[in-house]
């Protein structure tokens, strides 16, 4: 029996047509096109501009249990499924979220999805890509450089250096730089005070081009930054500083959804929003609404587990971008479930019935949650070769008493063919009807009450616990007409509590919120809970160790 090809053989392999004939299945015309190559392209906000009197097609979000170094496999199921509708007949379009590459040079590796259910070009969509993360970078840096260039010549707008907010990013994971002092030197290279990095996926900018409309709305939203405030605590706003059409020149182009393809040559937009443990962890709305119009059926993902991704699409994404979704599908594995259950990763290719079991309550806690959004649900059975009839008919039982099915489903091994099942599954559910879409919390509740509704309903918090300080900071942006926005809570994404190790459907624990930010651009107040970052760190051996060029030229250990 050979070696099973890797992620990285099997999409090098791949027969990809070019980017316009992909294009064509959707009525793009050429002259629509900003190519990048042969085999990825931008859409022009004409063609885009165009669509809007068309009617929508069907929204299905891909979710998943909470993450484990198991794996569960989201990006590969959203893949699948795209692809699965395709084959029966529908005519479908993936919309997902481009890769950090943290995360590529850290611990995860690539996020083009697997095996035989993938987006390709791979490498160039995990490596740079169309640039659209450097752009934001460069937006995001650019407000920085201009926040420091205007203290330096005088202060006019009265900026409190020990107020300012707004940070710089960069788009790796870098713990040294999560808090720096800067600018020292002396006098000709300005006024020392404190600083720090975030990841670029936590930039508000990354936010904003997710959730702005057009480029108009865009610069709107890049000039309604707050960068810091005066010593009588008034904002000081990005348009201020009239630094908001030089970053919105700079994004023109990284507004523009980028379009791919699968294995299967079938679309797929791959733009923005990665990172939902501390960002809001989303695609753009750009690509989801363009892709609305082109197709009978869009399947999106939204990151890490439901409590986290699915909470901040439906409560965040949906609500400000008028989307409806038809149907949600949980994704989860005998192995990570076995995990939640108590074993430990060398022993999860052995048969446990009685552990997957008891880790199945992670699956059920999701189910519910899910529920009291009003969308309809499906478990989706990512399978391992090491999956025991006995394992999968345990988690079939579980979700059926919850009044769920669960489906096997093989796409990793067979692409369309091993997800079929799923797919008219899905679309039974969509020609039911029976979504009654609604986010978890009204918009008129004050913003601490927010943060406690999600905690105890989605994380199942006894305790939502605050200084003085972050509640007085809350009720000052109240107070300042911004306590209407939805809430983006930065909590870990192994857990339903702020305890990454404890697994499982834990509950009554306490959800401490050390900070809270103002996104104003982007229309959302983040809370940070627990010991989460916005600037993630390498791990002990990061994947970099293992990515490098091999003598013919091409990529290797990227996964």
């Amino acid at each position: 029996m050979g070696a099973v090809p890797s992620d990285i053989d099997i999409a090098r392999a791949a027969k990809k047509k070019p980017i316009f004939e992909i294009g064509a299945k959707l009525g793009i015309p050429a002259d629509s096109f900003v190519p990048y190559g042969h085999d990825k392209a931008k859409i022009s906000p004409d063609f885009i501009a165009a669509q809007k009197g068309r009617p929508d097609g069907r929204l299905i979000l891909v979710t998943a249990i909470n993450p484990t170094p198991a794996g569960e496999g989201k990006t590969t199921t959203t893949v699948g499924l795209g692809d699965g509708l395709n084959r029966i007949g529908k005519r479908a379009i993936i919309c997902v979220r481009e890769p950090s590459l943290g995360p590529c040079f850290g611990v995860k590796g690539g996020a083009a999805g697997g095996g035989y259910a993938q987006v390709v070009p791979m490498e160039d969509i995990n490596l740079h890509f169309t640039g659209d993360f450097h752009a934001i970078t460069s937006a995001h840096n650019l407000l920085s450089a201009m926040v420091d260039n205007h203290i330096y010549w005088g202060n006019a707008l009265d900026l409190d250096l020990r107020r300012i907010t707004w940070k710089r990013v960069m788009d790796m994971n870098d713990r040294a730089l999560r808090q720096i002092v800067g600018p020292l030197g002396g006098v000709s290279n300005g006024f020392a005070r404190e600083t720090g990095f975030d990841i670029t996926v936590a930039s508000e900018i990354m936010a904003i081009l997710c959730l702005a409309t057009d480029l108009g709305d865009l610069e709107a939203r890049l000039g309604a930054i707050i960068v810091g405030y005066r010593r009588d605590r008034t904002p000081v706003f990005a348009r201020d500083l009239k630094a908001d059409g030089a970053m919105a020149v700079l994004l023109k182009d990284a507004m523009q959804p980028n379009l791919v393809q699968t294995l299967e040559n079938n679309p797929a937009f791959v733009h923005g929003g990665p990172f939902a443990n501390i960002a809001h962890g989303c695609n753009s709305v750009v690509a989801t609404q363009t892709a609305l119009k082109l197709a009978d059926y869009v399947v999106t993902e939204a990151g890490f587990g439901a409590d986290l991704g699915a909470e901040k699409f439906f409560d965040i994404k949906c609500r400000k971008a008028g989307l409806s979704p038809s149907a949600a599908v949980i994704v989860a594995t005998v192995r990570a479930l076995k995990m939640n259950g108590g074993v430990a990763k060398p022993d999860l290719s052995v048969e446990n019935v009685e552990a997957l079991r008891a880790g199945c309550v992670n699956l059920g806690r999701h189910i519910e949650n899910l529920k009291k959004f009003g969308v309809p649900v499906v478990v989706a059975i990512n399978h391992f070769s090491s999956d025991t009839q006995a394992e999968v008919d345990a988690v079939k039982a579980y979700a059926a008493a919850l009044g769920v099915d669960a489906i096997l489903c093989r796409h990793w091994a067979e692409g369309s063919a091993g997800i079929e099942d799923l797919a008219r599954r899905v679309v039974e559910i969509v020609e039911g009807g029976a979504a009654n879409f609604r986010p978890l919390y009204a918009d008129d509740l004050p913003l601490f009450t927010k943060i406690e509704r999600v905690a105890r309903e989605i994380y199942r918090a006894g305790e939502v616990t605050a200084e003085r300080s972050v509640l007085e900071q809350l009720r000052s942006w109240e107070e300042q007409g911004y306590g209407h926005l939805p809430v983006c809570i930065a909590k870990t994404q192994y857990s339903f509590s702020t305890n990454p190790d404890l697994l499982g459907a834990p509950s009554g624990h306490v959800v401490p919120v050390r900070e809270v930010r103002l996104s104003a651009g982007a229309g959302f107040v983040v809370a940070i809970t627990g010991e989460i970052r916005t600037m993630p760190g390498l791990p002990r051996a990061p994947s970099a160790e293992r990515i490098r060029l091999n003598a013919e030229g091409h990529v290797e250990g990227l996964f």
